[in-house]
């Protein structure tokens, strides 16, 4: 088993890593490569495959290609970092075109290499990248290996395998349990997307908070086969298992069989008390708290409401400030992230609105107007998503979108049942006040 540890300090935040690669209980030869990089704080791991050893070049140039590209832009992420650059949203946008960029010169890079010697010709790799910079963490991913966020003793996968079963399952042919004794079995190791088969590559990327106290684990499929949840969450829960937690996890898959190489590097943002922090753990765990509660977003995966939150903007409104104007045509969602709201129409009082509450749905369709005006009661934080990002989402995230579209119509269904049962209850009211006033006028007569 090959192993390592370091320590990344800086101003801000210490960054702990602990890593281990080792060749399994029954291959030959270890085709997994990882790197890490101090000083561009960049981790990553690849899975390599192509017989004669090319699997295990081919990683080796992925990793190697990756980072070598991103240090051509390392200009660009120190002012990223130093917090110089005034558009942060586009600043984001920019890092992930760069890491999506390095991942493209991987693959040009094991692409040619192939090319040029017959033996490892359609040689390739997975890889997953992630890359640190302020309190932002950046995702590049191809293939089937894998990165989980430990946050708050909570398991999240925030990369989606690109493989035959997640695609088969994903596509509803068939469920995943049943997979084992479907004709697709002899399959189970196929990837549909890598690093090298072509020139160029799909690459999923994200970015998203990195918050105090995050344990991140990128690994090979090797591992991951043999992890669940409160796996995850016993060795790498607590900051006295982290020294050893890689060696524990490649122990648990040979245990387990150790059916392919094996690598688990893990990444500890160490916690340090500060007020800012615990103000930022907070901050995030309320608003996806109130996202995850709305009918809406209520089928998201984690990292699906990451995405939707980096659309997403916070404002502050004073006690007595209007939100929304009734008659006034509509562009955003708004959802009460603290404080209180009055809705009203003109000075008729309508009802209150508190955290979880949302308000304006419809903007996310169309500029109608504005049903109700909205006053901030006490002072009040609001979560805006705008119309053109929610469009922005559904044209970039085809999956996310169906989920998304699906769920409006379940909200705009059940507006049509209430309005449609309000509807009935007046009609009723009106034809029970009718016939009481005919008898009335039949008991005078």
């Amino acid at each position: 088993m090959g192993w390592a540890a370091g320590v990344i300090e800086s101003a801000a935040v210490e960054i702990q890593f602990f890593v281990a690669t080792d060749v399994g209980r029954q291959r030959k030869q270890n085709e997994d490569n990882y790197l890490v990089d101090p000083e561009m704080r960049l981790f990553v791991v690849a899975d390599g495959m192509g017989g004669h050893a090319a699997g295990e070049v081919a990683s080796q140039i992925a990793v190697h290609a990756m980072s070598g590209a991103l240090r051509e832009n390392r200009d660009l992420l120190e002012r990223y970092r130093a917090g110089e650059r005034e558009n942060v949203v586009e600043a984001r946008q920019e890092i992930l075109a760069v890491l999506e960029h390095a991942v493209q010169a991987a693959c040009a890079a094991v692409f040619k290499a192939g090319q040029e010697d017959d033996a490892k010709r359609g040689m390739g790799t997975t890889t997953v990248a992630l890359l640190l910079a302020g309190d932002r963490g950046f995702i590049a991913h191809v293939g089937d290996s894998r990165i989980y966020l430990v946050r708050q003793n909570q398991v999240h996968q925030i990369t989606e395998d690109h493989s035959l079963i997640n695609e088969l399952v994903k596509r509803g042919k068939l469920k995943r349990e049943e997979f084992e004794t479907s004709p697709y079995a002899k399959y189970k190791n196929a990837v549909t997307r890598a690093i090298g088969a072509n020139e160029s590559v799909e690459v999923d990327t994200l970015d998203f908070d990195v918050l105090p106290g995050d344990r991140f684990l990128l690994c090979s499929d090797g591992l991951h086969a043999y992890l669940d949840n409160p796996t995850l969450v016993q060795l790498l829960g607590a900051d006295d298992k982290m020294p050893e937690s890689a060696k524990n996890l490649v122990a648990l898959a040979n245990a387990g069989g150790g059916h392919d190489n094996i690598t688990a590097l893990v990444v500890s943002v160490v916690e340090k008390s500060s007020q800012e922090a615990v103000e930022r753990v907070s901050d995030l765990t309320n608003k996806v708290e109130v996202l995850e509660s709305l009918t809406l977003f209520r089928n998201l995966s984690y990292k699906e409401i990451i995405r939707i939150l980096n659309r997403t903007e916070v404002r502050n409104f004073a006690p007595g400030e209007r939100i929304i104007e009734e008659g006034a045509p509509g562009e955003e969602l708004f959802v009460i992230l603290g404080g209180k709201v009055r809705l009203h129409k003109g000075n008729a009082f309508i009802t209150h609105l508190e955290r979880g509450a949302h308000l304006g749905e419809m903007a996310l369709v169309d500029r109608s107007p504005r049903s109700a005006s909205a006053t901030a009661e006490e002072q009040t934080k609001m979560l805006l998503l705008r119309r053109r990002e929610f469009y922005e989402v559904l044209r970039k995230e085809p999956a996310l979108a169906t989920k998304l579209l699906w769920s409006f119509l379940q909200v705009l269904s059940d507006r049509l049942r209430k309005t449609t049962a309000e509807l009935s209850g007046a009609r009723l009211e009106a034809q029970a006040e009718e016939l009481s006033s005919d008898a009335l006028f039949d008991d005078e007569a």
